[in-house]
């Protein structure tokens, strides 16, 4: 589908245009994509979900989020934490998710990582949000060619050396900002969007 001018799609609302027609997208826009998430565990399914994205559109997870829930004991990470090798082998034999070893191990890894992390911190939600640009660290407006030049931030390179340090996997400073805007530390809804506009008014 090609790109509106100014990014936005005019249908029954004007919304990004990146959810297209895809119902289930639209969906996930309207009530998901850029609202505040404070609940660890939905975090942490993010950073992993964000790595198997890699390479991938989010539509293809998004599509197969149940299954990696199932999976991925609805991204528990003290149970992931031990998984062993031999769920590895499972996990590679289900067709119901991304069949990569590499991103498997990671999302074993990032849980292994987050129960160390929460030896100091309070929670995976308070230490993330530390990261949250300040209001004069981000762009005065959010149109479409603003929007296109944000893959990177100061604070998604911050947050992505800090998980890196902490001992996290698969998570550049490009899958941190993805993280960013998806769980709303940055409201990258284009202006004129109508959650947007809503979140603003709220």
């Amino acid at each position: 589908m090609a790109v509106p001018p100014d990014g936005l799609l005019r249908t029954d609302r004007t919304r990004c245009w990146w959810c297209g027609d895809h119902e289930d997208y639209v969906h996930y826009h309207d009530t998901e994509w850029g609202r505040p998430v404070r609940d660890d565990r939905r975090l942490y399914e993010k950073v992993c979900l964000e790595s198997f994205q890699s390479g991938l559109s989010w539509l293809t997870i998004l599509r197969k989020r149940e299954n990696f829930r199932r999976a991925f004991a609805d991204f528990d990470w003290t149970r992931v934490a031990r998984f062993g090798e031999s769920d590895v082998e499972r996990l590679l034999q289900d067709s119901g998710i991304v069949r990569h070893r590499g991103k498997i191990e990671a999302t074993i890894t990032n849980a292994q990582a987050l129960e160390t992390l929460l030896e100091s911190e309070d929670s995976f939600a308070d230490y993330v949000w530390g990261f949250e640009p300040k209001p004069g660290d981000r762009p005065k407006t959010l149109d479409y060619p603003t929007l296109s030049k944000l893959a990177v931030t100061p604070a998604s390179k911050a947050l992505a050396k800090d998980l890196k340090r902490r001992g996290f996997v698969w998570v550049g400073p490009t899958t941190a900002y993805a993280f960013m805007q998806a769980m709303g530390l940055v409201n990258d809804h284009l202006e004129g969007c109508w959650v947007r506009d809503e979140q603003q008014a709220g």
